[in-house]
């Protein structure tokens, strides 16, 4: 079934290979010379034409596809190799230009930032002609909250790349920085940083944002307010920052978050309301066919100017565009060679797409509805135009959720039960809200037309929430907890079109095949259940502000000993969530003062965990004390507050190890770690990576 399938969609093979070449060059970076990528290229330009010129078809064929996995290698190795930059071990001077408007966060205000001149010991050390996107963080004060786009600045700081926590399972935030361009991050203490200019050039991507925030400005001047304005901005022109974490989870547990992401279904509503506007007049008027299509596309990338021009509506837009020339022909536009095509067009533009969670949702959504949604349709026949509508719209949910739902399972962990339902109800509501969107932007130039249609706008957004938080309480409304590996993905990818093909074509051969791969994914399944049970031990982890010990049994049931009395443990839990997910741990009970229950005791700053002790050193109580008899520690775990040294315990403890929380500072860190070789006591940096001691 595959090889047919590859025969009759052949751009099929070429975006596989296109794809598999993208992800050898994501790997392995810098694995060619220029000089050999030269030497490679050449070899297959030759053997193309040779192949050509002698009728060697099945050897062009192969060598047309090594040539498209070789641009996919190439291109993806172009697209890292631009982050490259001339990191210094300590501070320098930059010269930078604030790209986007500054985001104020909890303690600092980000700011990105372009590099434009390095400079080191008062001279000039490189001037960077390409573009060096950086992620600054300005202490937050009085004069760093006046930042504005396009200021120009002089600062003093230490640029590092993207780096990880090295927790495991722990979310690659550095490859998610580099896929999206960011050459490094790096932070600003007040005083370090001076104006020079202020650049009033505004370049295609700033004067897109600045149109989104003029219309979220008119959306308030409406009298759009909270939830309400968050809701609409996120859905007309993308702009999610004022979403609460309460409205988030409702929209997560009810299976309805892909509506909060402005993409593919968004811009199909705007696609099929065109559409509907222009049709009859190409049908009365067919040489108006080729002009109105255009005004489509025209229309459609308006749209995606005034939403800022973010990659997910560009894609969405590139997909719909391409739909749209495909219409000139008589067959029916909508194939897989189109989504193929689009897909491979996209990859050439920028390959790092093919590794953003909204790209694969996307193109695996509309890939299932394809496949799938002719059959489901044609299990019920009905008369009634609306029966008919309302069970095309059920088996359009049924056939996304096939093709996403491993997935969604991937990267979120929770799979929504009642997604059905959601679906049923928020489609529509969204299409409304959305084509009344686009009735208060043609009626701006009568702001009286605009408040009706606003009052009526804002109860649809309160009914459609409020129907979200009714379903959401209903219950299962979601299975929360999944861990599945990428393996199983391809797995259940396999067995799905596996399984479709038994049902299609059937034959005891296909049905041998299909219950041969169910049994490979069960088998492979409980093999990840049996290799991922947690052991007893104790876990150190690298989460800065949050320095704990865990204490694992060997079961679900673990403990959390925090060495503060009000830890926050939130970006400790969702740092470690997955690797909770996948040891199939309850969420672990927080201990934070004194404390003695089964295997744990926890007294005076000191874990006893099945006989293996922690002393955790985060303040000053146990300086100049001593003991007649020193009491056997086996780990000390130094985080910020401890000021000692480890001589000044020596009367009361013998240390066999030391972990070093990353909150300690550096000049303090190096005072302890030059302790630690003098009195040969072994140590761990949590900087370095999580530490894991079995018990």
């Amino acid at each position: 079934m595959f090889g047919h399938v590859l025969q009759r969609y052949p751009f099929l093979r070429l975006l596989l290979m296109l794809g598999i070449g993208v992800v050898c060059g994501d790997i392995y970076p810098y694995a060619l010379s220029i000089e050999a990528f030269i030497g490679v290229c050449i070899l297959l330009l030759i053997s193309l034409l040779v192949c050509f010129y002698r009728n060697l078809h099945a050897s062009f064929s192969v060598v047309m596809l090594l040539s498209c996995a070789a641009l996919g290698f190439v291109l993806m190795g172009w697209k890292l190799s631009a982050l490259d930059f001339p990191f210094y071990e300590g501070e320098a001077v930059y010269r930078i230009t604030i790209e986007e408007h500054p985001e104020e966060k909890s303690r600092s205000i980000l700011c990105r930032s372009v590099v434009n001149e390095i400079w080191v010991n008062d001279s000039v050390m490189s001037r960077l002609n390409r573009r060096k996107l950086f992620l600054l963080y300005f202490q937050k004060d009085s004069v760093s909250k006046n930042l504005k786009r396009g200021d120009v600045l002089w600062i003093n700081a230490h640029l590092t790349p993207p780096r990880n926590n090295n927790n495991p399972d722990e979310f690659d935030y550095a490859r998610f920085l580099r896929h999206r361009g960011v050459c490094g991050t790096g932070y600003v203490a007040a005083g370090h940083w001076k104006p020079i200019s202020h650049q009033l050039d505004l370049s295609f991507s700033q004067r897109a944002l600045d149109q989104r925030e003029r219309i979220v400005d008119s959306y308030g001047r409406l009298g759009f307010q909270r939830e309400e304005l968050a809701i609409l901005s996120a859905l007309t022109v993308g702009d999610k920052d004022d979403l609460s974490e309460d409205i988030i989870e409702t929209y997560s547990v009810t299976g309805a978050s892909h509506v909060l992401a402005l993409s593919g279904m968004h811009i199909g509503f705007l696609y099929a309301l065109f559409w509907f506007m222009f049709r009859p007049l190409w049908k009365r008027f067919r040489y108006l066919k080729p002009i109105l299509l255009l005004v489509i596309i025209l229309l459609l990338w308006g749209f995606a100017f005034i939403t800022g021009m973010s990659p997910s509506v560009v894609r969405s837009v590139v997909m719909f565009s391409i739909l749209a020339l495909s219409c000139l022909q008589s067959e029916k536009p909508l194939s897989a060679n189109t989504l193929v095509i689009a897909a491979f067009c996209m990859l050439l533009y920028n390959p790092c797409w093919l590794f953003d969670v909204g790209f694969q949702l996307s193109f695996l959504s509309v890939a299932a509805i394809m496949i799938f949604y002719p059959k489901l349709y044609g299990l019920c026949s009905a008369s009634n135009s609306m029966v008919r509508k309302l069970w095309g719209l059920m088996c359009v949910s049924v056939a996304a959720q096939i093709g996403t739902a491993p997935l969604v399972l991937l990267y979120f962990g929770r799979f929504s039960t009642h997604f059905l339902v959601t679906n049923l109800w928020v489609i529509p509501m969204v299409s409304l809200v959305m084509y009344a969107g686009v009735l208060l932007l043609l009626l701006t130039p009568f702001p009286a037309l605009q408040l009706p249609v606003a009052w009526v706008t804002e109860k649809m957004i309160q009914l459609q929430n409020n129907g979200l938080r009714c379903i959401e309480q209903w219950p299962y409304a979601s299975v929360d907890h999944w861990w599945i590996d990428v393996w199983m993905v391809v797995l259940f990818y396999v067995v799905m079109l596996l399984v479709y093909r038994a049902l299609l074509i059937r034959t005891a051969w296909n049905m041998k095949v299909a219950l041969i791969s169910v049994l490979l994914l069960l088998s492979y399944n409980n093999w990840c259940i049996w290799s991922n049970t947690p052991k007893p031990g104790l876990a150190f982890y690298n989460v800065r502000g949050c320095p704990a010990v865990h204490c694992l049994t060997g079961s679900s049931q673990s403990w959390l000993v925090c060495a503060d009395s009000l830890p926050d443990t939130s970006w400790m839990f969702r740092s470690l969530e997955a690797h909770w997910r996948r040891l199939r741990l309850n969420a672990p009970q927080i201990v934070t003062s004194d404390y003695s229950e089964d295997d744990v005791t926890f007294r005076d700053k000191i874990i006893s965990f099945r006989g293996v002790r922690v002393c955790l050193l985060n303040d000053n109580r146990w300086r100049n004390q001593v003991a007649d008899v020193q009491l056997p520690v086996d780990y000390a775990y130094i985080s910020k507050g401890y000021r000692g040294s480890l001589s000044e315990l020596s009367g009361l403890f013998a240390f066999r190890q030391v972990i070093i929380d990353s909150s300690v500072s550096s000049f303090y860190r190096e005072r302890i770690l030059a302790e630690c070789r003098n009195l040969q006591i072994p140590y761990r940096l949590l900087e370095e990576g999580s530490v894991y001691a079995p018990v």
